[in-house]
């Protein structure tokens, strides 16, 4: 019996966010620096609590065959799948407030986070 993907999702302010900043990048790219066309979400061992959320812009020709891809309002998000068995449940969103604007990863499975956001540990 096949199991289902792990699911993570975007909220829809990421996929604004993200399309908007693809479409100024795409507007500037030249052929010594290529346009992005997706952002990939990666979890790396590092950071302050053990793990750290990276977020990259990337060209299509850095999508691997075996990445998750999650298209939502236009926007591309890619994940590889040893980061997508750590954001399982989890959600990619986009703030902007008076302290700035950041993407952050919702997730259900950190037992703890920093207090930037960026790198979280597991229970």
């Amino acid at each position: 019996m096949t199991q289902p993907a792990p699911s993570f999702s975007v909220s829809d302010a990421a996929a604004t966010r993200i399309s908007s900043v693809i479409a100024k990048k795409q507007a500037g790219a030249t052929p010594q620096s290529p346009a992005p066309t997706a952002l990939r979400v990666a979890v790396e061992s590092g950071g302050c609590n053990g793990f750290q959320y990276l977020f990259t812009l990337i060209p299509p020709q850095a999508i691997n065959a075996e990445d998750t891809r999650i298209e939502k309002n236009g926007a591309l998000v890619i994940v590889d799948p040893a980061s997508l068995d750590l954001l399982t449940g989890a959600e990619l969103d986009f703030a902007d407030k008076l302290m700035g604007a950041h993407f952050a990863v919702i997730n259900p499975n950190a037992a703890s986070s920093c207090g930037c956001g960026t790198s979280f540990s597991l229970a």
